[in-house]
C-alpha cells in the first residue's frame, strides 16, 4: 500500500477515536461517545445498561492509554496513536479486541432494544452513526457485520471486524 493511502486510513481511524475532533484522544472522547449511545437509544445514564456502557468507555480508554499515552499525560496525539497504538494495534489485533469488548459488548446490548441479545442491522447502524460514521457507511458496514446474514449483529460478529477495522497494514 502506498504511504499516502496509510496514512488516510490512519487518519481516518484517528479521527473515529476524537469525537469531538480537537486533535486528540481523550476520556472525554469515549464517555462522549457513550452519552451519544445512550441518547440514540433513550437509555438512561443511571440504568444498568446506562452503567455497563460508561464502565465499558472507561474500560475502552484505560486501554487504549495505555497502549498510546507515551508521555502520560491522559491525552493520545495523532502521533502517539499511529507511533504506539497504531503499531500494537497491527501486532496483536486479539489483545485491542480485548481492551474493546467490555464497551462493544455494553453498546449493543444499548442498541438491542428487543432484548434478544443482539441488535438488528438497523440498531447496528445507528450506533455506528453515533460513533461519527456517515450514515451510507453506518448502513453497509452494519450489514457486513452480520456474517451470518441473519438481520442481527452479535458480539461475536462484532468484536474481531472492530479489531479488523483498526489492523490498518502498511
Amino acid at each position: 500500500m502506498v504511504s499516502s493511502e496509510y496514512e488516510r486510513r490512519i487518519a481516518a481511524r484517528f479521527a473515529t477515536f476524537d469525537q469531538d475532533g480537537n486533535g486528540y484522544i481523550d476520556r472525554e472522547d469515549f464517555m462522549g461517545a457513550a452519552k451519544a449511545l445512550l441518547s440514540e437509544f433513550a437509555v438512561a445514564a443511571r440504568s444498568d445498561k446506562g452503567q455497563a456502557l460508561y464502565g465499558g468507555a472507561e474500560a475502552f480508554w484505560q486501554g487504549m492509554a495505555g497502549i498510546a499515552d507515551r508521555d502520560g499525560d491522559q491525552r493520545i496525539t495523532r502521533e502517539e496513536f499511529v507511533t504506539g497504538a497504531v503499531k500494537r494495534l497491527r501486532d496483536n489485533p486479539d489483545g485491542f479486541a480485548e481492551i474493546a469488548r467490555p464497551f462493544l459488548h455494553a453498546a449493543l446490548d444499548v442498541a438491542d432494544t428487543d432484548g434478544d441479545g443482539a441488535a438488528t442491522v438497523e440498531e447496528a447502524a445507528r450506533v455506528l452513526k453515533c460513533l461519527g460514521v456517515p450514515e451510507d457507511v453506518a448502513r453497509t458496514a452494519a450489514g457486513t457485520l452480520d456474517a451470518d446474514d441473519d438481520g442481527k449483529v452479535a458480539e461475536p460478529e462484532v468484536v474481531p471486524a472492530f479489531a479488523r477495522y483498526f489492523t490498518v497494514p502498511e
